[in-house]
């Protein structure tokens, strides 16, 4: 969607264009998942317990997977609409999980990059939308 991609808000504002829609900055700090949930922890929101960046090595995703307890959730960064998750309730389910979602998430993002939360079963889905002006 060109509404979710940064550039536009950001040439919008290089070049005076009033943008009904968030800054290119906003776009892009929510963008990533594992940026949104820093924003949302520093602002006192809480969150899934999981990681707080992207995982790059396997030995870290079995430490993080067990510090905070089967079953979790490998989640690709960029993503979105649940394309790439992966539902892991055991050690031995973890390296596929991992591989499936950064080769998913590289095919549809571009980014491999993936994160590790707790899995809630069942979880709701609450979604504000805020509307406000310059002032």
């Amino acid at each position: 969607f060109l509404a979710e991609n940064a550039m536009l808000g950001e040439e919008c504002e290089k070049h005076g264009i009033k943008l009904i829609g968030p800054k290119g900055s906003v776009i892009e700090a929510m963008g990533s998942k594992i940026e949104s949930k820093k924003l949302m922890q520093s602002a006192g929101v809480p969150v899934v317990p999981g990681t707080a960046k992207g995982i790059t090595e396997l030995d870290e995703a079995v430490d993080i997977a067990e510090s905070i307890g089967y079953p979790v959730i490998v989640k690709a960064s960029a993503g979105g609409g649940g394309i790439g998750m992966r539902t892991v309730y055991e050690e031995d389910e973890l390296v596929r999980a991992i591989e499936s979602t950064q080769s998913v998430a590289a095919s549809a993002f571009g980014d491999s990059t993936i994160y590790i939360d707790k899995y809630v079963k069942k979880p709701k889905h609450i979604e504000f939308t805020i509307l406000a002006d310059e002032h």
